[in-house]
């Protein structure tokens, strides 16, 4: 085939049919022009609307261990909430504008309510104490829908490893994988028995598949002995302290287990970080952020209301406007756009060596 000659008309003459070339110019012209910033959705559709948030009450406030506080979330009126699934998190406004990351604890079956499981930290940011103190039974707040990024695939060899409060996410896990007659095993390790919750509800899923370490009694566990637990080429499912998650990520290929998830519940330990500085306004104090340190640590020492939740780069809390400087982004939220416009998340996102980025607060 010749494609340097064009084909005949639709008559069959020689030249080329004029109106098939006007097309062709139209489509050339058409076609990119629809595809540029402004026009790639309908001027006459109106954009998404944003999603309301949820207006919850606290139907039950009640201590389920030592120092630990159960929460069951109820719509108003009653009506059925929002689905989930087994590892999703609901984002929590408190009433004093705190906003606060929690792993939905129950069961997805249950549609008129959430359930939540918070330990006291006095030392902390002030959200755990809050909901201890002053969200009893009638107290008001909103929440976004629940979201997962710790979502349970259902292998058919899984084995669940829990430090401390981490059992929140993985108890529905749980609960799922005994529901589909999964070869599933669940290890919950704590400092005492007393602090540890859901003792009752882990035992009735299947008390053989069940071990409850406590460091009083059994000594800290290694994460050889807790990856012992698992079946033969099961996925773990970890949730703890960061040292915890360190220890079974470097020990699990000696496993009898091959894959791993894992949610944090503490802010991740700093990668290949380097030593820069932030200012507080173009005429503010400069401030020293360690290799070691986040960003957001540091700039919360001299503006302790600054906001935050996850302390991992996914909520958006914490975000700041940049100035000037050449950040490192290591966020898993901002779009390229909203890092080109200056967003910032504070709480992971680092710079070069002797770098100084300049924060609009």
């Amino acid at each position: 085939m010749d494609l340097s000659t064009p084909p005949p008309d639709l008559y069959g003459r020689p030249w080329p049919d004029r109106f098939i070339q006007r097309i062709t110019a139209f489509g050339d012209r058409y076609t990119p022009a629809m595809g540029g910033p402004l026009l790639r959705r309908s001027p006459r559709r109106a954009g998404p609307r944003p999603t309301p948030p949820l207006q919850l009450v606290v139907t039950r406030h009640e201590t389920i261990a030592t120092g630990v506080v159960e929460l069951h979330l109820a719509d108003p009126s009653g009506a059925p909430l929002p689905g989930w699934q087994p590892g999703a998190r609901l984002l929590l406004t408190l009433p004093s504008g705190r906003e606060r990351h929690y792993s939905l604890c129950g069961d997805p079956a249950e549609a008129r309510v959430y359930r939540i499981a918070v330990r006291r930290i006095p030392d902390g940011g002030g959200g755990s104490v809050e909901i201890h103190d002053e969200l009893h039974a009638g107290a008001r707040l909103t929440a976004r829908r629940p979201r997962n990024g710790f979502a349970f695939c259902a292998e058919p060899a899984v084995l669940f490893l829990a430090g401390g409060i981490g059992i929140t996410p993985l108890l529905p896990m749980a609960r799922e994988a005994a529901r589909r007659g999964l070869d599933w095993r669940l290890v919950h390790t704590g400092r005492s028995a007393d602090a540890m919750p859901f003792a009752d509800e882990l035992h009735a899923l299947g008390p053989r598949r069940v071990t409850v370490l406590t460091d009083e009694r059994h000594g800290v566990p290694t994460a050889e002995a807790l990856l012992a637990h698992a079946p033969a080429r099961a996925a773990v499912y970890c949730c703890g302290p960061a040292p915890m998650l360190a220890a079974v990520q470097r020990a699990l290929d000696a496993s009898p287990a091959r894959s791993l998830h894992f949610e944090r519940f503490g802010a991740a330990p700093v990668v290949d970080g380097r030593p820069f500085t932030v200012r507080l306004g173009a005429e503010g104090p400069e401030l020293s952020v360690p290799a070691d340190r986040s960003a957001l640590d540091v700039v919360r020492e001299v503006r302790p209301e600054l906001p935050y939740s996850c302390h991992q780069g996914f909520c958006g809390t914490c975000r700041v406007q940049l100035l000037s400087g050449a950040p490192d982004h290591r966020d898993r939220r901002l779009t390229e756009e909203e890092r080109a416009a200056g967003a910032l998340l504070p709480c992971v996102s680092r710079a070069a060596e002797g770098e100084t980025l300049v924060l609009d607060l």
